[in-house]
């Protein structure tokens, strides 16, 4: 497998963990590439969405045919789809219940699979997800599993709509995000949970720079050549 070669980083855990923030601030650091594997799932439901598709056959084809494209503008992961700028659409509820109930789907995860490995390359990779431990990198040698409370991710996820002038209420958003671990945990195929060998981070009391230090101790120690 690639991840034997080069050296991959899982980070998974529930929506609203920090996954994104934490990739972001460890690639500018190392200097390695990111994979989101959960905008890839956002952004078949988003097209699924735009098409009315529900059919699963149809939405693996979707997976599996997904014109998309990451950019790195300024300290942001800017994600293109079919040459459009959607990273702020494929962040709506809506589009995150739907990427949850896909999420479920073989064949949808099956049409995703080799793709997502394909993007380990040098110098490493930052594979965040919900399964990246478990199933896509199964031999990456550190695994991290971040988690928080539902109520603090809800928080968080709060802020951020408000800091984007879009009105949210609370308690939904703790609700949904309940319902979406529900989904996540309960499913058949590649449910959210975290790796024999992976290390817990609970992020709820923890500031950013803290999680992102713990880690480049814990990468450091696993492959050496880092410098923290």
């Amino acid at each position: 497998m690639m991840a034997d070669k080069v050296p991959v980083i899982t980070l998974d855990g529930p929506g609203g963990a920090g996954k994104g923030t934490i990739c972001l601030e460890l690639a500018a650091k190392l200097g390695w590439h990111i994979l989101d594997s959960g905008s890839l799932y956002r952004l078949t439901a988003l097209e699924a969405l735009q098409k009315n598709i529900s059919d699963e056959r149809q939405l693996a084809e979707i997976a599996e045919n997904l014109d998309v494209e990451y950019r790195c503008n300024e300290g942001q992961l800017q994600i293109l789809l079919n040459k459009i700028d959607v990273t702020e659409a494929i962040r709506e509820e809506a589009v995150g219940c739907k990427a949850s109930e896909i999420a479920a789907l073989p064949a949808v995860r099956a049409a995703l699979l080799d793709r997502q490995r394909a993007f380990a390359s040098a110098p490493g990779l930052l594979a965040d997800g919900r399964d990246m431990g478990t199933v896509v990198f199964p031999d990456s040698r550190l695994k991290i599993f971040l988690t928080a409370s539902a109520e603090e991710r809800a928080k968080r996820r709060h802020k951020q709509l408000k800091d984007k002038g879009i009105d949210a209420n609370l308690p939904q958003l703790v609700a949904e995000l309940k319902a979406r671990d529900e989904r996540d945990t309960g499913r058949k195929t590649a449910p959210l949970k975290a790796a024999d060998d992976a290390i817990l981070v609970d992020t709820t009391n923890m500031s950013i720079d803290e999680v992102v230090n713990q880690v480049m101790q814990m990468a450091s120690q696993r492959f050496g050549t880092i410098e923290v």
